[in-house]
């Protein structure tokens, strides 16, 4: 049953076929994240931006998360092009206790660092009650989403692409429904407000890392038990630590960045702060499918680099970027053109609308960045060159992104708009950087996989132990 349903993953794979239910995967969950954002700007007008910046904070920790469920995604994906099964249950078992160990230490400690890190942020005095308390919940569960992260790689890399979306489509019912019970509907005598979202937040997390599991070991994808720890695989965890810790390090200092970059939005009042909490709500929805487009040709290069398949990603990815691209602008450009109206649903502040507005055409050029980083960066990890973009990310962020942007927003006293103008210098020439790196071929040879010695061990354990995993050949 389930091996019927899985795609196969190979040169010839569509990529709409990955990309597609990634697509409304990501277009969900920006709802699930968004809907809290769009429910608490009718609820109180300090309440928006205080999640805001716990979000900004949600997404450090997540970065974190995601340096064992980035290494997964590569190793599972090489290691299954290569025909390697008789590992993967060892992978799995692996990944997701490790996760759960950093999820457990992350949540108590950024819980503890609650108090210094809105002073960091330089949050307002009436957003802070609601940021801390928003951290606290949240990032007090913060080990669920290491565990989803993790299981969904797995289920991704194995061709499910479509779980996915029926867990958030999930998630979004839960949350939806429990922020307005919380906040009209019949617990809103208790007063939670931003208390209550974030509790039906939790909730609907627990509920997703349940269903990922579930279908994990219904559809018999593989096992996960302690056992196959024994003996415990140090030299597979190092692979994994070595391949997401420079992952993990870019996405943290591009969050860090973003972090000192909305202390100075800060610094400019509420009325700049919200302006970019509803702007990224809109960003949001325009980025997710050049996103997709890069998380599906991660997964295909992946499988392709560890089969020894060089040339075939190499213009795979090309192809992928000939799809994205265009369509990327597109969303960015409607974004800036109906933004006078869509921000209405957040606010009729017309200051707000008016900073809105310059931001949404900043970030058409943000966009075209992005997506080059995301389509490049994204294949170079799946390929094993995973330093070449922590490199360009450090220089870049720092030296190109955060000057600029103190530059315009600050100095020259543009504001927010020159802010973001900092981070589309810094993504676009990032970017193309990025991808002249994968033109000239230089991540050949950096496969986690050595495919000739891997590929003898495969053949002579694929009859017994392939039944996780249908190759379809």
């Amino acid at each position: 049953m389930g091996k019927k349903k899985a795609i196969i993953i190979d040169e010839k794979t569509p990529l709409l076929l990955l990309a597609g239910p990634m697509f409304f995967e990501l277009f969900l969950n920006t709802m699930v994240n968004n809907v809290d954002t769009l429910m608490l700007s009718h609820y109180d007008q300090y309440a928006p931006g205080a999640v805001g910046n716990a979000n900004t904070i949600m997404f450090m920790m997540n970065i974190l998360f995601n340096v064992i469920a980035t290494a997964t995604s590569v190793v599972v994906a090489q290691y299954l092009g290569a025909k390697q099964f008789n590992k993967m249950n060892m992978i799995y078992t692996l990944a997701v206790a490790v996760n759960f160990v950093i999820g457990v230490v992350l949540s108590g400690v950024f819980c503890a660092a609650n108090p210094l890190i809105m002073d960091f942020l330089h949050v307002s005095n009436e957003m802070r009650p609601y940021s801390m308390i928003y951290v606290y919940i949240v990032g007090g569960a913060g080990f669920l989403t290491a565990l989803f992260n993790v299981m969904l790689q797995i289920l991704r890399c194995n061709g499910h692409t479509k779980i996915g979306v029926w867990v958030t489509v999930g998630i979004n019912i839960v949350n939806i429904g429990g922020n307005y019970l919380f906040l009209y509907g019949p617990l809103s005598y208790l007063n939670l407000g931003v208390a209550g979202v974030a509790i039906s937040t939790v909730a609907a997390r627990l509920l997703a890392v349940i269903a990922v599991f579930v279908f994990f070991f219904v559809m018999k994808i593989g096992k996960i038990s302690l056992r196959f720890l024994k003996p415990f695989p140090g030299t597979l965890l190092l692979k994994m630590i070595k391949i997401g810790l420079p992952t993990a390090g870019e996405n943290l200092t591009y969050n860090l960045y973003q972090t000192t970059l909305l202390s100075f939005v800060n610094a400019m009042g509420n009325d700049a702060v919200n302006a970019r909490a509803y702007c990224n709500t809109l960003i949001s929805f325009a980025m997710i499918f050049s996103n997709a487009c890069a998380m599906s040709t991660q997964i295909i290069t992946g499988h392709l680099v560890g089969a020894g398949k060089n040339e075939e990603a190499y213009k795979r990815v090309f192809k992928t970027l000939r799809t994205s691209m265009p369509i990327t602008i597109a969303l960015a450009s409607i974004n800036a053109l109906l933004c006078r109206y869509t921000l209405l649903a957040f606010t009729d502040n017309p200051n707000i609308i008016a900073l809105g507005q310059t931001i949404m055409i900043v970030d058409i050029f943000v966009e075209m960045g992005r997506c080059l980083n995301m389509t490049f960066g994204s294949s170079l990890k799946a390929a094993g060159a995973y330093v070449f973009p922590l490199i360009m990310g450090i220089l870049f962020n720092w030296g190109l992104g955060l000057t600029t942007g103190y530059f315009v927003g600050v100095a020259m006293g543009v504001g927010v708009a020159g802010i973001f103008a900092g981070t589309a210098a810094d993504e676009c020439i990032r970017g193309l950087i990025v991808m002249y790196y994968w033109y000239k071929k230089k991540w050949m040879g950096k496969s986690v996989v050595d495919n000739k010695k891997d590929l003898f061990l495969s053949h002579k354990h694929r009859g017994a132990l392939s039944s996780g995993y249908h190759s379809g050949k």
